[in-house]
């Protein structure tokens, strides 16, 4: 098997994931060995100070397919993102929070879009999005509130018609995800908005699944993330406007 003949690369992003990777990985491992397909997992370390590193290193010791990738300093959840993209081998590449809230038996959905033609498909969780989204355990009422006052900027100014996207379960065709990867600029929360954003610009087909999502109340997203979000937004639409994309 050739080094571009992987069907599927998980990217799992992790800072200080210790309580929750491990279980994370098992399943993970559970699901992709009985896929069909042939595939890596991809945990990008960005800059952890627990145990994060020694737990996903043992179980490595039990999935051979499982690769680290180990940087000493953080630099954001974009950045890691991008890092295990660019790094990874798979005809399609998909990027999962450690905390599994989105679980990846949501990938079954995902595949027969891929099948259509579609270049980017990604999970929501509003039913504005997609039929069946839900978030069967909810974030905090001010964070609903502050996500959905944010959407309302985030389509005015970047991503017209999609609902939700901060949903960390999105997946790329491999020529897709080096279009978009090649041009990222943003390191932390706000990257999402720009990859969705470049692949509009870029003319990809995006597809939508429903997610079921569980939240977990250790999330390391803040409320003023949210607004960091948005300054984010704005730099994508003047990137946007000024060329810098170089599309």
């Amino acid at each position: 098997m050739s080094q571009r003949e992987i069907d599927l690369s998980v990217i799992v992003p992790a800072y200080n994931e210790a309580e929750r990777i491990g279980k994370t990985l098992t399943r993970l491992h559970d699901y992709l060995a009985h896929s069909g397909l042939s595939w890596e997992i991809l945990v990008v370390l960005d800059g952890s100070t627990d145990r994060t590193r020694d737990i996903v290193e043992q179980q490595a010791k039990a999935i051979p397919a499982l690769k680290i990738i180990d940087r000493a300093v953080n630099r954001g959840k974009g950045f890691t993102v991008k890092e295990g993209i660019v790094a990874a081998r798979g005809q399609m590449r998909l990027f999962t929070d450690a905390d599994n809230s989105t679980d990846i038996a949501h990938f079954d959905k995902m595949k027969p879009l891929f099948e259509q033609g579609f270049d980017v498909v990604i999970a929501s969780r509003n039913d504005l999005d997609v039929d069946g989204a839900e978030q069967a355990v909810s974030q905090a009422w001010y964070k609903r509130a502050i996500g959905r006052l944010g959407n309302r900027i985030v389509q005015r100014l970047a991503v017209p018609g999609i609902w939700d996207t901060q949903c960390g379960f999105k997946a790329f065709r491999a020529e897709a995800a080096e279009r978009i990867f090649s041009r990222v600029t943003i390191e932390r929360w706000g990257f999402d908005i720009e990859v969705l954003a470049l692949a509009r610009a870029l003319d990809l087909r995006i597809g939508i699944i429903p997610a079921r999502w569980i939240n977990d109340e250790r999330s390391h997203v803040r409320a003023t993330d949210y607004f960091n979000v948005l300054a984010d937004t704005f730099r994508v639409r003047r990137n946007l406007m000024t060329g810098k994309y170089a599309l």
